[in-house]
């Protein structure tokens, strides 16, 4: 007898061979004692439901840590539920909500998206630097962009830094005012993530955290004011210390290039007489930004593409408001999510809210860039943590590389996330 292929899928164990042993004992009843009839009914019963019993058993086990504050949900690549537990309602998300900004900046801006930034000269001699929201100006791609400016110019007489792409002070719900890189302001002319990198020398000095980066005097005012040690810190909640922060580091890479810099270092607008001398566009796309994101779990980088979907939809200056207004239409038209809350885009919010099933929603939309996540065996994932909030989603892949997107979102203290995800794991065949 030929019997049809069967698909290997989660909790779907082939039952062929087992129908086909079944058939054919009762097939032969007409031989058999009636106790013996019996006795291989009961027998074909337990082997029929073994898979079910076995799957049944290990969806079990992974919703005993499940609580009322809690949410969990695994699907079939094709977005098929195969366990859920309070999937509907609104959890806070914390980081994982960059998942959910990082597919809305991927709609509207594009996935091959450069950021720019734009120098001009205008009188005498002054350069004027514009910028607009890159959130990857580090000392690396500064320093390219010094060598690039020392072919064009030969003096500078005094540094502007032009910030109105963005508006001035933007407030993030949920930002606070430590020194920590996560809180880090938001700004269209920003350098090193508007942090500073410093360290101390044998003598107590106040130096440069990384060799890449000089130390300014904006730098070394700011570390000595919070007393700082080793590590990388927040500039402040200012906007205009990043811009003045990235008026000095500049003025350090032109003068290594070899450009003559004096003068002052000041805010100011592009003047109507200016004229354009070179126009940086960023060595990373898009994706590449994303990819840096998640995996470092930028706050900073979540709502510089924020402000910037804001800025471009709805024109200069970007602010909070315009940003969330064109990710609430995304999520409305595009992604048909009805519940969600959403005050800013990283995720440091509390007053941010998803549910599961609509996060898995997002993870579906997500899946041809889920390699743009972290990566841990055969797991992509991405993490959030706030006090008392602990989440994580992402995609389990198969042995067939498919992918099984999962959520969880723990609303709680609780230390064993990973206890969960492991479970979840086991879920899901590794072979083919």
């Amino acid at each position: 007898m030929n019997h049809p292929r069967i698909k290997n899928r989660p909790f779907q164990t082939s039952r062929v061979s087992r129908n086909t042993f079944c058939s054919s004992l009762l097939l032969t009843r007409h031989s058999c004692s009636f106790p013996a009839i019996t006795a291989v009914f009961l027998a074909c019963v337990v082997l029929l439901l073994a898979p079910i019993s076995s799957a049944f058993s290990g969806t079990t086990k992974c919703l005993q840590w499940i609580r009322n504050t809690d949410s969990l949900v695994l699907a079939e690549p094709s977005g098929r539920i195969i366990i859920s537990r309070h999937a509907s309602a609104l959890r806070i998300p914390a980081s994982t909500l960059k998942v959910l900004t990082s597919l809305a900046a991927i709609h509207e801006l594009g996935p091959a998206y450069r950021f720019k930034t734009e120098f001009y000269v205008q009188g005498d001699g002054i350069l004027v630097i514009k910028g607009y929201g890159d959130p990857l100006l580090i000392s690396e791609v500064l320093s390219n962009i010094a060598g690039q400016l020392s072919k064009r110019i030969a003096h500078v007489k005094a540094i502007i830094t032009d910030t109105s792409y963005f508006s001035r002070s933007i407030r993030i719900p949920g930002r606070g005012h430590s020194t920590n890189p996560y809180d880090a302001p938001p700004s269209a002319l920003s350098v090193n993530f508007n942090t500073i990198v410093v360290a101390r020398d044998e003598k107590g000095n106040i130096i440069s955290g990384e060799p890449q980066t000089p130390l300014t005097p904006l730098a070394r005012k700011i570390a000595k004011k919070i007393g700082a040690t080793n590590g990388r810190y927040s500039i402040g909640e200012d906007s205009d210390l990043a811009a003045q922060y990235a008026g000095q580091l500049f003025k350090r890479f032109l003068l290594k290039a070899g450009v003559q810099v004096s003068g002052t270092i000041g805010p100011g607008l592009v003047g109507s007489d200016a004229e354009l001398l070179y126009t940086h566009y960023s060595p990373f796309t898009l994706k590449q930004v994303i990819r840096k994101m998640l995996k470092y779990s930028s706050n900073f980088i979540a709502n510089q593409l924020l402000i910037t979907m804001g800025a471009r939809s709805f024109g200069p200056p970007g602010t909070l408001a315009k940003g969330l207004k064109v990710f609430r239409q995304y999520v409305k038209k595009n992604l048909e999510l009805k519940s969600p809350v959403i005050v800013e885009g990283s995720g440091i919010s509390r007053s941010n809210q998803i549910s599961a099933i609509e996060m898995m929603k997002v993870l579906i939309r997500f899946m041809p860039y889920h390699r743009l996540m972290r990566k841990q065996g055969r797991v992509f994932y991405k993490t959030g943590t706030l006090k008392g909030v602990k989440t994580c989603v992402g995609y389990i892949r198969d042995g067939n590389h498919n992918l099984y997107p999962f959520v969880v979102f723990i609303n709680r203290p609780f230390c064993h996330l990973d206890r969960i995800t492991r479970c979840l794991q086991g879920l899901v065949p590794s072979t083919s």
